[in-house]
């Protein structure tokens, strides 16, 4: 067996089930299958092998689901691929063959079932990886600050339950203004070559890692610079994000069998952790820009949100939103909920006249970090923060997001019933990092790192 070509990633994970992402290569039209072993920690024997057939069609990559695990346990596993010398063996057969693993042993780390203990995350969005002619030009410099990250969740205590990377992964438009990637091939090269890279492979096959799209997955402001010729490029650019972002996602439903159905319906998605719930928007690609029904969120995707902030019994709610959903920019706020204020105002009245408590906004997209607070002119008790993480790797030509990059002298929203204010609660990080959450019974404790891992700032934000 050979090692993987792009991965392992961990995926979705709970307290019984992981998803694990792995990538092997074409070879001459011959089958290959990949394939993952596990065992607990400090076991000797290893599991029966666990195999899956793949195919171009995803691009020689697949997801094996790992089911009936023990909770809050450590697992060791090894992950490889190869091609068997005859042509009809199955997924089933292979399990029978003396394979040789590589060597290589990795580790992931079940959910705790307990509700109210300490959690921590890292969030973190922006990852430029420049690339020419398919060939990435330094690209340690979109690779170091995942070491950083490694580092941290290695010596993390409470440890880090998962990563969230909330937007812009990969740029597919890569500030390539001549000759930008729009055929499927060359995109599938830009997520094997920025997924490889060697820091970021070593933190995603051992931490959970969640993911959703913004729009250099697809275009620079997409749908707003959508033109006719465009049809092509998003087919690609999605067909692409389906196989290495949203495939070990729970957007797809475990079936009955401990496998991982095929359909994908939407992007979206939602997990829980304990008394921690997550709602994870597609704020990028279910918009309408019509003018009497304008929308960031379809029609579907909000009605979901609402009932889940309404009927969720979690004691922290985050939503992730991959553009910021305040505050808004001076300039170029139109990408964001800024310019689907109608929309906006509908999910803060929710919150406010349900009485809802401790709904953070996590968000990326801007290249600076920040927290704010948003608070209700005649509502005390009415509390919403946002927490906001870019860049992980920002590009030389692109600036970053300073105070005076935003509205802050100005009510958020204005009704009859009174004003949204809201007031930063840090400072506006200006360089490339990451954010670390820690969530405990009074507060989350929001700690910012530099590429090197530097501590540049922390922030505490309180839980009612």
């Amino acid at each position: 067996m050979f090692k993987p070509t792009v991965g392992p990633i961990i995926g979705h994970t709970t307290t019984n089930h992981v998803r694990i992402f792995l990538r092997g290569e074409l070879q001459n039209n011959a089958l290959v299958f990949a394939g993952i072993r596990y065992r607990q920690a400090g076991e000797e024997r290893w599991s029966q092998g666990v195999f899956a057939k793949l195919t171009i069609r995803r691009d020689m990559s697949d997801v094996i689901a790992l089911n009936n695990l023990a909770a809050d346990t450590d697992y060791e596993y090894q992950a490889g691929w190869f091609s068997p010398m005859s042509p009809v063996h199955t997924v089933e057969t292979v399990q029978e063959l003396p394979l040789q693993w590589p060597r290589e042993i990795y580790r992931f780390h079940t959910q705790s079932g307990k509700g109210t203990i300490p959690r921590a995350y890292i969030v973190g969005s922006c990852r430029y990886l420049r690339m020419t002619a398919g060939i990435p030009s330094a690209p340690h410099l979109g690779d170091r600050i995942f070491a950083s990250i490694t580092n941290l969740a290695q010596q993390a205590e409470p440890p880090i339950s998962s990563m969230l990377m909330t937007g812009d992964q990969i740029y597919v438009d890569d500030l390539n203004v001549i000759a930008p990637d729009r055929e499927y091939k060359q995109i599938l090269r830009k997520y094997r070559t920025a997924f490889s890279q060697p820091n970021i492979a070593k933190l995603m096959s051992s931490v959970p890692t969640y993911m959703i799209l913004d729009d250099h997955e697809i275009e620079d402001n997409w749908p707003a610079n959508e033109s006719k010729s465009d049809v092509a490029l998003y087919r690609n650019a999605i067909a692409a994000y389906e196989i290495y972002q949203a495939s070990h996602s729970p957007a797809h439903e475990l079936l009955s069998n401990g496998q991982i159905s095929r359909k994908l319906g939407q992007y979206w998605y939602q997990f829980a952790e304990g008394d921690i719930e997550w709602f994870v928007t597609d704020s990028r690609t279910r918009r309408n820009l019509s003018v009497n029904d304008r929308r960031i969120l379809d029609e579907e995707q909000e009605q979901a949100l609402l009932q889940w902030l309404i009927h969720s019994q979690a004691r922290v709610k985050f939503v992730v939103t991959s553009v910021m959903f305040y505050p808004d920019r001076k300039l170029h706020g139109d990408d964001a909920w800024k310019a689907f204020p109608e929309q906006r105002l509908r999910l803060l009245e929710t919150i406010r006249t349900h009485g809802i408590k401790n709904v953070f906004f996590v968000s990326g997209d801007v290249h600076g970090s920040l927290t704010s607070r948003l608070t209700h002119s005649e509502d005390p008790d009415f509390e919403v923060h946002t927490i906001v993480s870019s860049p992980l790797c920002n590009s030389k030509l692109l600036p970053y997001a300073k105070a005076s990059t935003f509205i802050l002298d100005k009510a958020l929203a204005q009704t009859a019933a009174g004003d949204y204010r809201h007031e930063l609660t840090s400072k506006v990080i200006s360089q490339d990092n990451f954010a670390h959450l820690i969530v405990d019974s009074e507060q989350i404790r929001v700690s910012y790192h530099d590429r090197d891992g530097k501590l540049l700032q922390t922030t505490s934000l309180p839980l009612h």
